[in-house]
């Protein structure tokens, strides 16, 4: 019942706090919000905390996994929708010889580019980057990278893709298999169920062959099974 901004920031502290870290909640966040909205989340983790969120965050993680989260936080995405053609096919070039061209991988290039530049132009870099190495970016980043920077790039691709997508992949992750995470379900359901639900619904069915209503109903039970149908809002 909090305001969404209130319940991300709640749930970034809940993922760096204590024993541990969420890292999959810092990423699903800080890759799939606008940049009006990290800059309300971090106006609001400050005042509640008296910390800043991007503090936070290098204290709780490391490496260009920290560096990548800190990029995405200060909410600096050039969000216009230029794409200039020579820049996005300097852009696929920098990133083939920073990865696939080289022996080692210049994570830098991939930070620099997949975290600063507007969504239109990272479709066409996208494009350029197929064209030039015959692999899609994300093979590349699978390839190339590990670990929790390699998701968290993937995130950032497949948000500036696909939003939707993104989110019906959450979902369908947190309940296949033994077990649900049951953090991520309640969280991308409660976070969107006002946003984008329907689309991400539409998505699932498409990528899953299954209403995301139906495979929650397979995968909970009780009360807990009735909140969730209602925030999915129908069957497809």
């Amino acid at each position: 019942m909090t305001s969404t901004t209130l319940y991300d920031v709640h749930e970034l502290r809940r993922a760096m706090k204590g024993a541990g870290t969420d890292e999959g909640c810092l990423i699903e966040i800080l890759a799939s919000r606008s940049n009006e909205e990290i800059r309300r989340i971090n106006d609001t983790y400050r005042r509640l905390y008296g910390n800043s969120l991007e503090e936070d965050i290098a204290s709780d993680t490391s490496g260009m996994f920290q560096r990548v989260l800190v990029s995405l936080a200060t909410g600096n995405r050039d969000e216009g929708h230029y794409a200039d053609e020579g820049l996005a096919r300097q852009d696929a070039q920098c990133l083939y010889e920073a990865g696939e061209k080289k022996w080692g991988t210049d994570e830098t290039q991939f930070l620099s580019i997949l975290c600063t530049r507007n969504r239109t132009h990272l479709l066409k870099v996208f494009d350029e980057y197929k064209r030039i190495s015959n692999k899609d970016i994300t093979e590349s980043i699978k390839s190339e990278m590990s670990g929790d920077f390699e998701d968290a790039l993937l995130a950032v691709v497949n948000c500036t893709r696909n939003r939707s997508a993104y989110f019906a992949e959450r979902l369908y992750k947190s309940m296949k298999g033994l077990g649900t995470n049951d953090d991520t379900l309640i969280r991308v359901m409660v976070s969107r169920c006002e946003i984008d639900m329907v689309p991400i619904r539409n998505e699932f069915k498409r990528m899953y062959g299954k209403s995301l209503y139906s495979f929650i109903k397979g995968d909970t039970s009780g009360d807990y099974r009735k909140v969730l149908l209602n925030l999915c809002g129908g069957e497809d």
